[in-house]
């Protein structure tokens, strides 16, 4: 872990060297309990609040992130290795959000008028719900806490936040920004808590809403809890997304945005380029050209603009990972470039390339949430998106061809993802959903659809007769 936790206090490590950042203490029960209704009663004056009210402190949040932006970068960068340019970019798409919030919220909030059967009126209203809690991870430490917070601001809910130990002091950082923005009290609240005071919460008769940003068994653990106190959740889950190199691709565009797709954010990223289907007639081309360009990655000091790749977050999933390819290989799979655990402080792990990858293999069934790529042969283009749904997963994907409007086909009738990105690989984008099916979870953040996830749907009928 990257922490080492006791009864009460964690350390948090830096995993570019090995060495411990800050000890933080954890909250008692009654320090929970209070938070909790403090965030309640927070609530039941923020919902008054009008749209607009509310957009000029989501506006205002987006604006101190920036004057925050060099303070809350390093936080990220020491706390979970990403390259510092990746924090500063986490920053300004988490402005983006809070813009792209503020602007559209009185539209996708605003009621609706409906005809009735009887020639009456009905009113649809968007209610907000109360206490949203958010378990988030450790990743992207500004961006997923800011996915969800802004939606659940405007839409008039108060917000609970449980980040990963790891980037604690993200956490608090972001608090501290909320509040010089002029936030009230009370309505972003950071718990510095463990997994069972996090069970505790779920069940809290305050608590109205859950979601989860982790793992699939994260997922169906969380899921089970919250379903059996009958709360309403979003889960963005874990994924193994298949970038597709068609028989008409551009090869030289595709190596370009498959690489930067398998290393950005050292690879630890749910919708990264995780397996690589190219078809036979382009298979060897694209793996000559592939290789070479991870071979050429510099791995290094996350803080040093000459660094393409920094260090993994934490010790044991460096650890996990590199099982990961032993199991692999031990399967059959073929190491072409990387593969080996360097020497050194640090949690570091080359860019790793894997060929004769197939089925029972973690490489072809499993997330590797690491520089690591799978490398597939399909027939064709039709095999290929055969390959590319065979997973449990389905978060995202890409495709790579020349004919724009039959890959669009293709995203839109056949691949069995959330999101598809076409000729480039994807992050988010603000007005965009975000989310996916099957072992990936479900529920949608951005584009307006986040804002409707923790809101009653109220239906107002007005009789004419």
């Amino acid at each position: 872990m990257a922490t080492t936790i006791t009864d009460k206090t964690f350390k948090t490590i830096n995993p570019a060297n090995g060495k411990p950042l800050t000890t933080h203490t954890l909250m008692t029960d009654a320090q929970v309990a209070d938070t909790i209704q403090k965030s309640h009663e927070a609530f039941k004056k923020w919902r008054f609040k009008s749209v607009e009210e509310r957009g000029k402190i989501i506006s205002a949040i987006g604006e101190e992130l920036q004057n925050y932006k060099k303070e809350l970068a390093d936080m990220m960068t020491s706390e979970m290795g990403k390259l510092l340019t990746q924090s500063e970019q986490e920053v300004d798409l988490c402005s983006a959000i809070c813009s792209f919030s503020a602007k559209n919220a009185p539209e996708a909030l605003k009621s609706e008028e409906r005809e009735i059967s009887d020639g009456g009126r009905g009113i649809i209203t968007y209610a907000p719900l109360g206490v949203i809690y958010g378990i988030q991870p450790w990743n992207y430490p500004a961006y997923q806490v800011i996915r969800y917070t802004i939606a659940n601001l405007m839409a008039g809910n108060s917000v609970l936040l449980k980040h990963a130990e790891n980037v604690t002091g993200t956490a608090k950082l972001l608090k501290s920004i909320f509040d010089t923005a002029g936030l009230p009290e009370g309505l972003f609240s950071v718990l510095v808590i463990s997994h069972d005071q996090s069970d505790t919460i779920i069940e809290h008769e305050l608590v109205r809403g859950v979601t989860l940003t982790g793992s699939p068994g994260a997922g169906k653990k969380i899921g089970k809890k919250a379903g059996g106190e009958l709360k309403k959740m979003v889960l963005e889950l874990g994924s193994n997304d298949a970038y597709l190199i068609l028989d008409d691709a551009d090869i030289d565009l595709a190596v370009e945005k498959c690489i930067q797709g398998r290393i950005y954010n050292n690879g630890e990223t749910c919708i990264a380029a995780k397996r690589f289907i190219a078809t036979e007639a382009v298979y060897d081309e694209f793996r000559e050209k592939f290789v070479k360009g991870m071979k050429a990655l510099k791995l290094g000091d996350p803080t040093d603009s000459e660094t393409d790749l920094g260090p993994m977050a934490r010790k044991d999933l460096r650890e996990k990972l590199h099982e990961q390819v032993q199991k692999s290989v031990a399967n059959g799979a073929e190491i072409l470039c990387g593969g080996k655990l360097p020497d050194g402080e640090g949690y570091y792990y080359p860019a790793t390339v894997l060929a004769h990858v197939t089925e029972g293999q973690p490489a072809y069934d499993d997330e590797l949430f690491g520089p690591v790529a799978s490398l597939i042969k399909a027939k064709d283009n039709e095999d290929a998106m055969r390959i590319a749904n065979d997973s449990r997963f389905g978060l995202g994907g890409g495709i790579f061809s020349k004919d724009v409007d039959t890959a669009v086909e293709m995203a839109s009738k056949y691949f069995d993802t959330g999101m598809v990105f076409i000729n480039s690989f994807g992050l988010a984008e603000p007005n965009m959903p975000f989310g996916g099916v099957k072992n990936s979870g479900y529920g949608r953040e951005h584009g307006g659809f986040g804002m409707k996830e923790f809101v009653n749907a109220k239906s107002i009928m007005i009789s004419e007769a």
